[in-house]
């Protein structure tokens, strides 16, 4: 389907067919531009930036790359193309035709799950916001500001479908969209860990890589959906979502190796002579994985959740890549749950119906997902001969959502006393003084091929233009 850049807002969803849907959209742009100014990326709304813009849903170039001022990108609404005659493929109404629009005994549960992943997306922008003015270099400023305009087309998509769908009710929640911001104590976004500041790269890359491959498992689970207009709006999303979690990865290798780099020309493993050195020491690293993929896993929800049971029954929300499974209606299977004992010094396993357990199902696809990126970053550790090993912590580390919230397991899954807890903590996760070293390093790198000294430069350059390219024009 061709995307329409001569209209006011670009689509491929024939929006000047539905002209009361056009004027309540052109209503809502300048209220969605009035924000990115305000609290999109600070500092560079004025700057050319070399982004890449959708010229087309085809898997086959479908982007486009130049020059552009973030607030005259040309954010739209975009779906990936129909599938003829398609099928619900899981729950109670497995088999019939994907629905076209809202069912009305669903209307309020399909509202709220696109709400909650709509506020994810200009939340992160907001948590990125400042990120420009300690940039390690244009490059890595270009591929955060991809990230943000692209977040910013992902609450377009969110808002359309509200819009389209829900009426009244849908344009009052694209408002509240806007109202809610990352961190406000009196209207914070939704979700706990789009409220948490980042304020650092290595925070930046650790979202990217974590928090938005949570975002990935999301879209896989809501691209099943019965409700077809949602399916399809997912199906693109993930299209872009893929350049944010290879920014993470290949952000949090390049950290890696600049670490391993200093450790060789030093002859040491000590961590204070390599923060001294101006990199980000490995055990460091390791404490930003482990706080990091703790929240993002609670960003899941329970194990044993009701709601998830409700949402694959009624053909809501699947598993992400339902086709791959063989049972797609679930009612007789049963899932080995892993949880605390009582006294939470033990773990025990309970059979609970697979229905409720969607959530478990779709953590571990992700759990497996991220170990793909510690692979890779251990296989530079060891190609540089040093001996230390990434590790993701165990899902029972830092939770606060599920059956291992209130306990407290360490990073290898041992259960610990409060007070041993609390006596460890920060041997996990990072402490004020960790912050606060790496808030040191952060220092505005902007001279074209130009690095900061705590990160290594990336083998190529963004879409065949070189790593000194002027990525931002300053």
């Amino acid at each position: 389907m061709a995307i329409d850049y001569a209209e006011k807002i670009p689509n491929n969803v024939h929006l000047a067919d539905d002209r009361k849907l056009q004027r309540a959209l052109e209503h809502w742009q300048p209220h969605f531009l009035d924000w990115w100014k305000d609290l999109g990326p600070e500092g560079f709304q004025e700057r050319d930036v070399y982004l890449r813009t959708a010229t087309s849903v085809d898997a086959k170039g479908w982007a486009t790359y130049g020059h552009v001022k973030m607030p005259d990108y040309r954010w739209g609404i975009f779906l990936a193309d129909p599938t003829p005659d398609r099928r619900i493929g899981f729950g109670d109404h497995m088999g019939e035709p994907a629905w076209q629009e809202v069912p009305g005994e669903h209307r309020a549960t399909l509202r709220r799950l696109i709400v909650t992943q709509g506020d994810t997306e200009p939340a992160s922008v907001e948590q990125q916001r400042r990120l420009g003015q300690s940039c390690p270099s244009l490059y890595d400023l270009r591929n955060l500001f991809q990230v943000n305009v692209e977040e910013g087309r992902h609450l377009w998509a969110m808002v359309y479908l509200l819009h389209a769908h829900f009426g009244r009710d849908g344009r009052e929640e694209a408002e509240e969209l806007l109202a809610r911001h990352s961190g406000d104590v009196n209207n914070p976004r939704i979700l706990g860990t789009f409220n948490e500041p980042i304020d650092d790269w290595l925070s930046f890359f650790c979202f990217t890589y974590f928090t938005d491959r949570d975002g990935k498992y999301q879209l896989l689970s809501l691209a099943e959906s019965g409700f077809d207009p949602l399916s399809r709006t997912c199906r693109f999303m993930l299209t872009e979502e893929a350049h944010h979690m290879f920014v993470g990865e290949t952000g949090l290798g390049r950290v890696v190796q600049r670490a391993c780099e200093v450790m060789n020309e030093l002859g040491t493993d000590d961590p204070l002579k390599v923060r001294a050195a101006g990199a980000i020491d490995l055990p460091t690293i390791q404490k930003y994985v482990n706080f990091w993929f703790s929240s993002a896993i609670d960003l899941f929800g329970a194990e044993s959740s009701s709601n998830a049971a409700n949402y694959f029954a009624a053909g809501l929300k699947g598993r992400p890549d339902e086709e791959s499974f063989e049972d797609h209606l679930c009612t007789d299977a049963t899932f080995a749950l892993e949880q605390p004992r009582e006294d939470g010094l033990g773990v025990l396993t309970e059979e609970i119906p697979m229905r409720n357990a969607m959530n478990a199902v779709t953590r571990n696809a992700y759990i497996k997902d991220c170990g793909i990126g510690v692979v890779r970053w251990n296989r530079a550790i060891r190609k540089a001969g040093i001996d230390f090993e990434i590790k993701l912590p165990s899902e029972r580390f830092r939770r606060n959502i599920g059956v291992w919230a209130g306990f407290h397991f360490d990073p290898d899954g041992k259960p610990h006393s409060q007070t041993e807890w609390d006596e460890k903590l920060y041997d996990w996760v990072p402490s004020h003084e960790d912050r606060e070293f790496v808030k040191s390093l952060m220092v505005q790198v902007v001279e074209p091929g130009k690095m900061a000294g705590w990160i290594a430069p990336p083998p190529r350059g963004i879409n065949n233009q070189p790593v000194d390219y002027d990525y931002v024009r300053l």
